[in-house]
């Protein structure tokens, strides 16, 4: 039979043991991912490029009242047990609020909640907005061995819940961290709103949908401001790039300017595509009177009218008027 003090010494031999156990495994990965063993801090610039111009998407392109802009950048780095947003999901109402609105303070409220109660936030970080649809706009961020992963939104404006953004892009590969990394970027439906275009009126999507991806076909509808039918893919409306900044004696310095074009980035050889806009037209309207002289047949016409001009080498107009022959209602 085992002593009292036997005992005493066996339990807390366990309870080191389950501690250290709990110790360990803090802040590692989740499933089957792979252990960051870099060293333990790392950082690095990150560039926003707008790629929204009226080339790459002619379709009800927002000139004015507001025109094409993006919004500031939020982000944050973060371990695998802390997700800003992901595909298939629900948005929090923080992001809910940034994708709809812009509203940033409740999203950097839900940030900072994670990072104080499940130690899974590192760093927050930011960039200003763009003004226009094809600008930059660049920041820093820190990363550690333990926080790996970079999350963010930027809004696309005007949009109902529209944005584009980078859900946990993995830093470290290994032992070492990544020296360079670029990602194009695509739209993404926050599932809050359910408008079709870009200066749609609020219409709250009840029940709340996931995030989904807006393609060329998806959602299909010629209403909505990314339906390119002709298309078999969106071209990117923006690009990230993160660069690793190195570390010496009077700080960390930004990258040489050989290092772009290396690595993952992949350098623009042409400039921004440019998408054909098929002409779209409006249904026919009813024929119009019979008219002629008495014994004769006489002639009708109806028109339609044009919704979307043709751009970029899309499809022309076709005929907006068409007459039939007919017999006369009231002869004279």
């Amino acid at each position: 039979m085992e002593t009292p003090s036997a005992a005493v010494t066996r339990g807390r031999v366990l309870w080191a043991l389950l501690l250290a156990t709990l110790g360990s495994s803090a802040g590692q990965p989740l499933g089957g991912e792979s252990m960051c063993t870099a060293q333990a801090l790392a950082r690095y610039s990150i560039t926003f490029t707008g790629k929204w111009s009226q080339a790459s998407f002619p379709k009800q392109y927002p000139l004015f009242r507001p025109p094409a802009q993006w919004s500031s950048l939020l982000g944050a780095a973060h371990s695998s047990d802390y997700s800003m947003w992901r595909k298939d999901q629900y948005v929090s109402t923080g992001l809910r609020d940034f994708a709809e609105r812009g509203e940033a303070w409740a999203l950097m409220r839900e940030i900072e909640a994670a990072g104080e109660k499940l130690q899974s936030v590192h760093a927050v970080f930011s960039a200003p907005a763009v003004p226009s649809g094809t600008g930059q706009t660049s920041a820093e961020l820190e990363v550690h061995s333990r926080h790996s992963l970079v999350s963010f939104v930027v809004r696309i404006i005007p949009s109902p819940d529209w944005f584009v953004g980078v859900d946990s892009l993995d830093l470290c590969d290994g032992d070492r961290w990544r020296e360079q990394v670029a990602v194009d970027l695509y739209p993404y439906d926050a599932g809050t709103d359910s408008g079709f275009t870009f200066s749609s009126p609020n219409f709250a999507t009840i029940p709340q949908d996931t995030v989904t991806e807006i393609t060329a076909s998806s959602p299909s509808h010629p209403a909505n401001s990314f339906y390119y039918p002709r298309l078999k893919a969106l071209p990117p409306m923006a690009r990230v790039t993160l660069v690793r900044l190195r570390q010496g004696p009077r700080g960390f310095a930004p990258p040489a300017p050989d290092l772009v074009g290396r690595g993952n980035e992949i350098v623009d050889s042409l400039s921004a595509p440019e998408t054909p806009l098929d002409c779209e037209v409006s249904l026919w309207s009813s024929w119009g009177l019979c008219g002629g002289p008495c014994g004769q047949l006489g002639s009708k016409s109806r028109t339609r009218y044009v919704r979307v001009q043709p751009a970029n080498q899309g499809a022309p107009c076709p005929e907006l008027e068409e007459e039939a022959e007919c017999v006369p209602d009231n002869c004279v």
